[in-house]
């Protein structure tokens, strides 16, 4: 077998929802307490024992790979989506692999307990739970077994809402296509077997998906007000000198804008020894 995973976070995308923020950093680069959003999913996959981990990484891979110590880096030139992601470990798992979204922050993980759950009944695959906050994401049923049923299909127990940590199994990993391909082409599939796709529920912990300038500057407000929620209403890189009057602003890796602008709406970073400004 290659190098052994017991953890794998998602972190290939195209920064899409970020805007001009995917210009300076992906996603799981962007910091939280000084920390980037790929190394605090790293930390709670380690809380669980997970020590070998992987991910996959699409935009900017240099700059991703450069937060990613410790990690296994697994270039995707061409996007493989939310499941075909996971090609990079197929035959590289020996029990279960964890996997998280590196996209979103959180302090703590559950990932035990779906761990202990997704063994005891011998899942193909396992998501972890909470009950539906509300909000435009996509609720999940369950059966009476407590298996996850197709998109779309309602039933007894629910609606919940998937948290991003999941465990696959070498079998799961086995029923990939080679190629793209999306976690939800899969559910039926594994509806048909006997506990293809298992719920399980926990409760509600801390966590805030980061997926738009919006989010990253309210997340740094909540999570991270002494640091890059320091400036109000603004994010703060760590390595940021913030100058003048801002509103709405992020300020990316080595970003100083001038003392006496007045400046709102826009993105600021360093590159090349000078500074951009891109509008949000």
């Amino acid at each position: 077998m290659p190098d052994a995973l017991e953890g794998f976070l998602l972190a290939a995308g195209l920064g899409t929802r970020m805007g001009a923020l995917s210009a300076c950093l992906p996603k799981p680069a962007w910091t939280l307490r000084g920390k980037p959003l790929l190394q605090w999913g790293a930390t709670a996959l380690r809380q669980a024992g997970a020590r070998s981990l992987g991910c996959n990484a699409h935009l900017l891979p240099e700059r991703l790979r450069g937060v990613a110590e410790g990690i296994q880096v697994f270039d995707e030139p061409d996007l493989l989506g939310s499941a075909g992601g996971l090609l990079h470990a197929r035959g590289r798992v020996a029990s279960e692999l964890l996997t998280w979204n590196a996209d979103i922050w959180a302090d703590e993980v559950p990932f035990e307990l779906l761990r202990a759950r997704h063994r005891e009944a011998g899942a193909t695959l396992s998501w972890l739970l909470v009950p539906h906050p509300g909000g435009p994401w996509n609720p999940v049923w369950m059966d009476h077994e407590g298996r996850v049923l197709p998109k779309g299909v309602t039933g007894p127990w629910g609606p919940y809402h998937f948290t991003g940590a999941a465990a696959w199994s070498p079998e799961a990993l086995a029923l990939l296509p080679e190629g793209p391909s999306e976690v939800n082409e899969l559910r039926s599939r594994l509806a048909t077997l006997p506990v293809g796709h298992l719920g399980v529920v926990a409760e509600p912990f801390p966590w805030r998906e980061v997926g738009t300038p919006d989010s990253l500057i309210e997340a740094a407000a909540e999570v991270a007000p002494e640091q890059e929620g320091r400036l109000p209403g603004c994010y703060l890189h760590p390595t940021a000198r913030p100058g003048g009057r801002l509103a709405r602003c992020v300020l990316g890796p080595g970003a100083e804008p001038p003392p006496a602008i007045t400046d709102a709406d826009a993105l600021w970073f360093e590159n090349g020894g000078n500074q951009v400004r891109l509008g949000l």
